[in-house]
């Protein structure tokens, strides 16, 4: 056998063969990592520019919701009462009638009588929209629905703590003190 500076013995061509294989491996390998890589790059771009898009249409809808809501709310502001001058334009109209037709009388109590018919449509008008008037004289202090005007000294012992002159009517709207009694308490 000859010694030659440019042979190689079989052992090392066998292991040259295998590593120039596994190089070759690990090249394929290297290039599927990064075609996986620039996969799933294109893939988590494609989800974020989807959630970001899903995004930007859920935040729209809100804001279109918000502004629609503040429309309504100003507009059922602005008619809420509405109802409620319709039930009592026919009222002011009979005011109207009462004082024109009272100008040159001389009896009072036609008038009164007129007063009395239009106070009572008002009274039925407002109590057909909810509003209630509640009776305070003669009941115990309750200060959720009555206001201490001013406290008197009792002359017996039933009175005290009870309401014994009302200045001004308490109003409920449903379930609702809108305006308490104004009362006097004995003490």
């Amino acid at each position: 056998m000859q010694n030659n500076e440019n042979s190689v013995p079989e052992e090392n061509l066998e292991n040259f063969e295998n590593t120039t294989e596994s190089d070759n491996t690990t090249e394929k390998s290297v290039e599927t990592d990064e075609t996986t890589t620039i996969s799933n790059a294109v893939d988590t771009d494609a989800k974020i520019k989807e959630l970001n898009d899903r995004y930007l249409r859920l935040y729209s809808e809100f804001d279109n919701y918000r502004k629609r809501t503040i429309k309504e709310r100003s507009e059922l502001i602005k008619t809420a009462a509405e109802d409620v001058f319709k039930a009592i334009l026919p009222v002011l109209d009979d005011m109207d009638r009462a004082i024109k037709a009272n100008e040159n009388v001389t009896d009072a109590a036609p008038i009164k009588e007129g007063m009395l018919l239009i106070h009572n449509k008002l009274k039925n008008s407002i109590q057909n929209k909810g509003l209630t008037s509640f009776d305070s004289l003669g009941n115990a202090f309750n200060p959720d629905t009555m206001e201490a005007i001013t406290h008197i000294p009792a002359t017996d012992e039933e009175q005290k703590g009870k309401v014994i002159d009302e200045l001004e009517k308490g109003y409920k709207l449903g379930d609702k003190v809108i305006r308490f009694a104004k009362v006097v308490v004995a003490q």
